[in-house]
């Protein structure tokens, strides 16, 4: 059961309108780091937990960020009040209106159905959606996952900090961002206080697989660490060894029913392709210059570079 207390977790105060910066600002509202991504997440995370400390911390956390929702969406509000008195009372002429929208770099739908208050978007009008919301119902992967949300989150809130000059906004931007700290650090808690955390899941790992690091892309550029080098690790460099890396013979085979495994040796007597043959196709009738070789030599439409060069100064 929510009662929502009409004071903000945080005071807003913005010192003018700037539609510009609102629609911006967006992308923590209805964005896929935004507010309402991070609530929905812990929301339906902490229902469906078992354990009653991570329940309890979930809760908390995704009801606090509804009230940050509701403080950037006031931001984003305030940001628009100019826009939103012109479209309502219509004082400015038609292009000074029109081109007071425009400036703000806002989607049309924003501005004329919502009328400059917050919408579910980001900063592009993309609508916000539950795709945002990445949950597996499992504690050791979602904690994870919201570890990564957070700082996410906090990396945007950097961003929106350097565009603006107004301090007041500062000071609340600020706020939420210190916030995402705060949750990285105790989702962080949660997971170490499960103990063999790593790797998610019940199913242990094929031990024959697990330590092998497999240098793919080789070249220079090349580089060593404890990501990729040393006694934890059994590194590959020669590439042919990974192929088939189990001892197989790498290929893909599976039993058929015999009924199945006739239908497709008819299949495949029936789709064979004659490699000795030459067939003239409509590339070959239709070639021109720049065409490259073509079934017909006589129409091969074939050019080299200085020519192609030439006949396109001719065109010029």
């Amino acid at each position: 059961m929510f009662m929502h207390n009409k004071r903000l977790q945080y005071t807003v105060r913005v010192s003018e309108p700037n539609p510009r910066l609102a629609t911006m600002m967006l992308e923590q509202f209805g964005g896929a780091d935004g507010e309402l991504a991070a609530a929905m997440r812990y929301f339906t995370q902490g229902l469906g937990e078992d354990d009653a400390g991570r329940k309890d911390l979930l809760l908390d956390i995704a009801t606090e960020e509804l009230s940050h929702l509701e403080v950037i969406g006031s931001i984003v509000a305030m940001l628009n009040k100019g826009v939103k008195a012109q479209l309502s009372e219509g004082q400015l002429a038609e292009t000074e209106l029109y081109q007071m929208i425009g400036a703000s770099g806002a989607s049309a739908k924003e501005s004329l159905l919502f009328g400059g208050g917050p919408s579910l978007t980001d900063s592009a009008g993309v609508p916000w959606t539950a795709a945002y919301v990445d949950s597996r119902g499992e504690p050791t992967v979602d904690l994870r996952s919201n570890i990564a949300a957070e700082a996410r989150a906090k990396i945007v809130y950097e961003r929106l900090i350097n565009i603006t000059d107004d301090p007041g906004i500062k000071e609340a931007l600020g706020f939420l961002m210190t916030r995402e700290i705060a949750h990285q650090k105790s989702f962080e808690k949660a997971l170490y206080a499960i103990e063999n955390n790593f790797p998610s899941g019940k199913l242990p790992g094929v031990e024959a697989f697990a330590n092998v690091y497999v240098n793919t892309s080789q070249g220079e550029g090349d580089a060593e660490g404890p990501w990729n080098s040393g006694e934890q690790w059994d590194r590959i460099d020669d590439l042919e060894r990974t192929m088939p890396i189990d001892g197989g013979d790498g290929l893909a085979s599976v039993t058929l029913q015999e009924s199945d495994a006739e239908a497709l040796t008819r299949l495949s007597a029936r789709t064979l392709s004659n490699p000795a043959s030459e067939p003239m196709t409509g590339v070959d009738l239709g070639a021109g210059p720049g065409a490259g070789r073509t079934t017909d030599d006589d129409k091969s439409g074939a050019v080299d570079i200085e020519d192609a060069v030439a006949m396109a100064a001719e065109r010029d």
